[in-house]
């Protein structure tokens, strides 16, 4: 299963440098992590407890979503 995550990079103040946000649209969360392994890390960690959760309270897991990604220029 392949999952969908969009890297941003941290500019706030108090985050110490390097940090990256995993923002994972498929289930309409957010972690973050030290690099973009890191927070690829902390995503599959995330994302394996979300699935695991939803599994153990026999919910359903739909994850046949369709993701675009553009920029706009303003």
């Amino acid at each position: 299963m392949n999952i969908p995550i969009l890297y941003e990079k941290i500019h706030e103040q108090g985050f110490p440098e390097g940090y990256y946000y995993a923002h994972i649209p498929t289930l309409n969360l957010t972690t973050h992590g030290l690099g973009i392994e890191g927070a690829k890390s902390a995503a599959g960690d995330l994302i394996k407890l979300w699935l695991d959760e939803k599994t153990a309270n026999n919910e359903p897991v739909n994850l046949n979503k369709e993701y675009l990604f553009s920029t706009i220029e303003m």
